[in-house]
């Protein structure tokens, strides 16, 4: 008998009729991409922490992570920019040593002219009306009772005990991210009618002092062999960076040839050109998408980390090999006027392993979501994954490399090319599984993420091991690259010759 049947005994006598189904020739590929969200949950919220969670709706993230807090604010910011992907979460509680950053509002008056205080805190805005006459004390109880009425800020306020002129602010979690809650007044300016009333002054003390961001091992070693394709974090201190790279290394991480989960890592970073430069410059991860930006951007580091990374997820998820440049960064408010990164500052970032954003026409964008990798095992110069797409359209080829085989061939015998074995044989030989390498490849280049299938053939290497039941391939993929640079010269002239 030279058909192979799985579950079919050969010596089956009883009559008449039985079929078996096969379905390893009908399958296409196919890939669920998840994102995950990791960051601080509040006491009031209902979810354990260092656990996986399914969540889809932002109203679900209020209640699990509680109002007002990071996990929560990061959910929001995702599914106004990824509404449809599949989006889980893992919550963490603070560090038992952490400390709240705290700032302050600081009020002269009174008031001789009615109008408004336009308060932003982290990118939302906060209205204290005032009244002529209106004195310092009255205004900042006003204002805290503005503040505390918006339970999803990040903050809440309180009047100071010794000053009732003063409103202190804390953060509602502890930690280093509190630092970067922002405060401003009038951030649309005159164009929009913001201005402070008549009489009024106000000093802003920045928040600062939050410390010891809480540690992300746990939450890693949650994850186990979850496949999630985005992982997005607002952590930028080292002993996290580091738990991260070295949980999606490939050696023994994510993309280690025997665990094969893959996946990606993006946050992001306020700060200076010259910090920012000088941070980049220390890190060197395939793995891991950097976000920098400018100071003066209102919104949030956590936000612009779930902004970022939910955008290129959705692009991603569309073509893994697009670039994902020009993506809007919805619900993220550009830095001010005057600020903002220029051209050259943005090529140092990019030349350093920061990832780059630009605003135009109000809107923040990807520019290049790079990451930080820049250097090889011999510290030298090494473009090889300069781009994230690079590693997404890596995991991409690879699934569906590991589809082909594991589909068409789950339990087949190998032997050597020219075995005369009968048709309808569950055995594969080195030529059959070229082919089928080959045909895969012709399949990811129609679909524009490889290339040059010609010489992919010529230099294609399929043999068997020394292992008798072991094939080993050289698979000599080109990708395809993303069009980043369109340089021209325009060599006007006034008039061509008649003799031209």
């Amino acid at each position: 008998m030279a058909i192979s049947f799985n579950t079919i005994p050969n010596d089956l006598r009883v009559p008449l009729f039985y079929a078996e189904m096969d379905n390893s020739q009908a399958g296409y590929f196919t890939q669920s991409q998840k994102t995950l969200l990791i960051g601080q949950k509040l006491a009031t919220g209902t979810a354990s922490v260092n656990t996986p969670m399914l969540v889809s709706r932002t109203d679900e993230a209020k209640q699990e992570f509680g109002v007002g807090s990071m996990l929560a604010s990061m959910h929001e910011v995702v599914r106004k920019n990824d509404p449809l992907g599949e989006l889980w979460c893992i919550a963490l509680a603070d560090d038992d040593a952490a400390v709240a950053a705290t700032g302050k509002v600081s009020i002269t008056g009174p008031a001789t002219a009615s109008g408004t205080i336009y308060l932003y805190v982290a990118g939302q805005l906060v209205k204290t009306g005032v009244t002529t006459g209106d004195a310092a004390t009255a205004i900042a109880t006003a204002m805290v009772a503005a503040i505390n009425a918006n339970k999803n800020l990040p903050v809440t306020a309180a009047v100071n005990g010794t000053n009732a002129y003063e409103v202190d602010l804390t953060a509602r979690w502890k930690g280093e991210t509190g630092n970067d809650i922002t405060l401003m007044l009038n951030y649309y300016g005159s164009a929009a009618s913001e201005k402070t009333p008549a009489g009024v002054a106000m000093t802003i003390t920045a928040m600062a002092s939050g410390a010891t961001n809480p540690d992300i091992a746990d939450a890693i070693a949650v994850m186990g062999d979850e496949e999630y394709d985005f992982i997005i974090h607002p952590y930028t201190d080292t002993a996290n960076l580091n738990a991260l790279r070295d949980e999606m290394n490939d050696t023994t991480g994510r993309w280690a040839y025997n665990r094969q989960v893959y996946g990606h890592v993006y946050t992001a970073k306020r700060d200076t050109l010259a910090n920012l430069v000088t941070f980049g410059s220390a890190r060197n991860d395939q793995h891991n998408t950097i976000a920098g930006f400018e100071a003066t951007v209102p919104s949030p580091v956590w936000e612009y980390a779930a902004a970022y990374g939910s955008r290129n997820a959705v692009f991603i998820k569309a073509d893994p090999a697009r670039p994902t440049q020009t993506g809007a960064l919805t619900g993220i408010l550009p830095a001010t006027q005057g600020s903002l990164f220029t051209l050259s500052e943005r090529q140092s970032l990019l030349s350093n392993g920061v990832a780059s954003s630009y605003t135009q026409g109000g809107v923040v964008k990807v520019e290049r979501a790079i990451t930080t990798y820049q250097k090889n095992q011999f510290d030298e110069l090494d473009t090889s994954y300069l781009d994230s797409e690079t590693l997404h359209t890596s995991s991409t080829v690879i699934r569906r490399l590991r589809s082909a085989v594991t589909s068409k061939y789950p339990r087949h015998k190998v032997a050597d090319d020219g075995t005369r074995f009968g048709a309808g044989q569950a055995i594969v030989t080195p030529n059959i599984i070229r082919g089928t390498m080959i045909d895969e490849y012709f399949q990811m280049e129609r679909i524009g993420l490889v290339e040059n299938a010609d010489l992919f053939a010529k230099y294609l290497i399929v043999e068997r091991a020394e292992d008798p039941n072991r094939i080993n391939v050289l698979f000599p993929a080109d990708y395809v690259n993303q069009l980043r640079v369109f340089a021209l010269i325009n060599q006007f002239r006034l008039q061509y010759p008649e003799t031209a």
